[in-house]
């Protein structure tokens, strides 16, 4: 039971609008007091509460003043989405019943309690006109009454000079609140935007210079390239000559992909595996194949980029550091990750070249480690019996793209 006071206590209502939870945790810790002193004075406030006659009624009205007063706080100080103003307005009117009752059938007890709490519920869960309508309608009903008993300036000054303090307090509170939550809205879309607008000027910055550069040597290669055919040049260097133009030309459209991502656009995925293994066997004229296995699904932004980035450098490697006589991508779509793997096999057992990763140079393993492992998955790569492997295990993500 303990344990399920301390719960209430701390989670109830902590998504409320107007209340963060240690306000909430405080205000229920105040009327807890309030209400437990009330009951204390009724049980000690003649007539007293009993099982016959008017000590009945005295008991059944105790009751219903508790439990209303402290159904219609707790409801206050909980999520609005949970109660909305129909029902809470029918508490406030079942709270102020329930001090009326008190009021007519023990005046000295602590009736007066009712009232304090109908403004505090209504300032806290009501809007700007319905709130004070709510207050007016209970608060009219509690004059009628002492009119009926000539307790009309009593009453009136427990109302004006009591119960509207708090309800307007309480306003300016909530008030004060949704202003300072506007503010933090605020500033939090403006980092954003400052965020966004520096993002926008580096992928100005890369597309200006990189990209300009890349074009450039890129024409002058190709010029070149078509001199060295009309000068019937050696076979190799042509070869080389159309294999630096091509690459290149890669490395242009690869700069115009990262100004693409660092804008925000959508970045290289599963789905341009292909393109990239064609493009791959026909630099090195090589025999790749691409094997999909498994049901595809979407992955977000960054595991998509890590499996597109992982092949693209594994295949660089093996045109850099290998002499294969074939190579294979598999792409494999598991219930509990997607695994890539790339590897070059030769029909002879041959030395394997340190990627340039692991001499101090490049992107490399050191690159694809890292991209696997901010996704909570892993990185193997490692020499076989007749060529290289490497395998990218990324762990499958749910809705909200954070690994299951």
């Amino acid at each position: 039971m303990l344990s399920a006071l301390k719960t209430w206590y701390r989670n109830g209502g902590s998504t409320h609008p107007i209340a963060s939870m240690r306000e909430v945790v405080t205000l229920r810790a105040i009327a807890s007091v309030v209400i437990a002193a009330a009951v204390l004075k009724a049980l000690t406030t003649s007539p007293h509460p009993g099982l016959h006659g008017t000590g009945l009624a005295v008991l059944i009205a105790t009751v219903g003043f508790v439990v209303t007063v402290g159904g219609g706080f707790i409801a206050a100080s909980s999520p609005s989405k949970r109660i909305g103003e129909p029902e809470m307005f029918l508490l406030v009117m079942a709270m102020t019943a329930a001090s009326v009752a008190d009021d007519l059938l023990q005046h000295n007890a602590s009736w007066q309690t009712g009232p304090y709490f109908v403004a505090v519920v209504a300032a806290l869960r009501f809007g700007r006109v319905s709130g004070p309508v709510t207050l007016a309608i209970a608060d009219g009903a509690l004059l009628i009454v002492a009119g009926i008993k000539d307790a009309l300036p009593a009453t009136a000054s427990l109302l004006i000079l009591g119960t509207l303090p708090w309800f307007l307090v309480l306003r300016l509170l909530r008030h004060v609140r949704a202003q300072h939550e506007a503010l933090e809205l605020s500033s939090v879309a403006e980092a954003r935007a400052q965020v966004a607008a520096e993002r926008g000027r580096i992928a100005r910055e890369l597309h200006d210079v990189l990209a300009h550069s890349l074009s450039a040597l890129a024409l002058h290669l190709e010029s070149t390239r078509l001199l060295a055919h009309e000068k019937d040049v050696d076979r190799e260097l042509a070869r080389a000559l159309d294999t630096a133009h091509h690459l290149a030309a890669s490395g242009l459209d690869e700069a115009r992909q990262a100004v693409a991502a660092a804008r925000g656009d959508e970045m290289p995925g599963p789905d341009r595996l292909a393109a990239l293994v064609d493009g791959f066997s026909e630099q090195s004229a090589l025999p790749v194949s691409l094997e999909v296995s498994g049901k595809p699904r979407d992955l977000p932004p960054d595991a998509r980029l890590a499996v597109y980035r992982t092949a693209q450098e594994a295949l660089t490697n093996v045109r850099r550091h290998a002499v294969p006589d074939a190579v294979d991508v598999r792409l494999d779509y598991h219930d509990d990750a997607t695994v890539l793997v790339v590897e070059d096999r030769a029909a002879a057992p041959t030395p394997h070249l340190a990627p340039a990763s692991e001499t101090g140079g490049g992107y490399g393993l050191v690159g694809m480690r890292e991209r696997a492992e901010l996704l909570g998955g892993s990185l193997l790569a490692a020499p076989t019996p007749h060529g290289f492997r490497v395998e990218l295990r990324i762990p499958s993500f749910d809705g909200h793209g954070s690994g299951s």
